[in-house]
């Protein structure tokens, strides 16, 4: 009885994988085991990249903050604990946003903490 393959199969997984190299430099593109060690270590970095993304935007925000906050004669860490004394519950994100985009209100949340 002659030996089942599935050649189909194979050669379907294989050009899928060739198929999401297609663009790579050299022989990640078009040798099979180059390019599924290629795939393979992308989707690692993928994964752990869109981790320290997140950590990367809290960084950007934090540092938006504190140069906001500078010329009200504040630190960010400063500024952040009379948040916390007042209960204003406003993440970084939006901080960082109003203080590039509407220094008005971000003038206003200050102005509000700083009293007392």
């Amino acid at each position: 009885m002659p030996r089942s393959v599935n050649a189909v199969a194979s050669r379907a997984r294989r050009k899928k994988i060739l198929k999401l190299t297609r663009g790579q430099f050299g022989r990640r593109k078009n040798v099979w085991t180059v390019a599924k060690n290629s795939y393979e270590k992308g989707q690692q970095y993928a994964y752990r990249d869109r981790r320290n993304k997140k950590r990367s935007f809290r960084s950007l925000w934090i540092i938006r903050i504190n140069a906001a906050v500078r010329p009200f004669g504040m630190s960010y860490s400063v500024f952040v604990g009379k948040l916390h004394q007042h209960n204003i519950e406003i993440n970084r994100k939006v901080l960082a946003d109003l203080a590039l985009n509407n220094p008005e209100a971000f003038k206003a949340i200050v102005e509000k903490v700083s009293q007392n």
